[in-house]
């Protein structure tokens, strides 16, 4: 899944070139920036958890060589942003917009049947492929609805603005997205 250049990006972190944290800044900061912009909604938060995630990104590579650079520093940035939220939310006992997001997932674990919770599930590789089944069954359209929203934890309103549709129908694709993903997931015998 990496381009010519994310490769190139790849064997600069392999032979422990500094210029590599330049190069991946050059290509997916603005993209990182805005996954942790939407989750911790804090634009200084925000610009310091993409410097640890670069930090993060060096330590991996080597032994790491990703098969997709863009989701592993993507997934990087959303795990310490979601961290940085749970670190906040205890200090301050309050919710939010990624409470809100989660809970909304949070439909789907309760009808497949819980075990842990749904970001300990999504690690295996099971449920991974069955996500990205279930993904590759919609449109592309709903494909970016639902990962703006669950992934990147954008809210409503930006997803209404980049798609250009109002937010009544994004509310209605992802309200039937995660109704079929239950199903798919039962479909599949997979319990979370």
């Amino acid at each position: 899944m990496n381009d010519a250049r994310d490769n190139q990006i790849i064997d600069l972190f392999l032979s422990r070139s500094e210029s590599a944290i330049a190069q991946i800044s050059d290509k997916y900061a603005a993209y990182c920036r805005t996954i942790a912009y939407n989750i911790v909604k804090n634009h200084q938060d925000a610009d310091e958890i993409l410097n640890d995630a670069y930090n993060r990104v060096w330590n991996a590579i080597p032994p790491e060589r990703p098969d997709n650079l863009r989701a592993f520093i993507a997934k990087t940035v959303r795990n310490l942003s979601l961290n940085r939220l749970e670190r906040e939310k205890r200090q301050k006992r309050g919710g939010g917009h990624v409470s809100a997001v989660m809970s909304e997932l949070a439909e789907v674990e309760k009808a497949v049947g819980s075990r842990d919770t749904i970001d300990e599930a999504m690690e295996s590789a099971a449920v991974t492929d069955a996500l990205n089944t279930f993904l590759d069954s919609q449109t592309a359209e709903n494909r970016l609805i639902f990962v703006s929203r669950y992934f990147g934890a954008m809210s409503v309103a930006d997803i209404s603005r980049n798609v250009g549709i109002s937010a009544g129908k994004v509310k209605t694709v992802l309200f039937r997205m995660r109704k079929k993903l239950r199903e798919h997931l039962e479909k599949e015998e997979i319990y979370l």
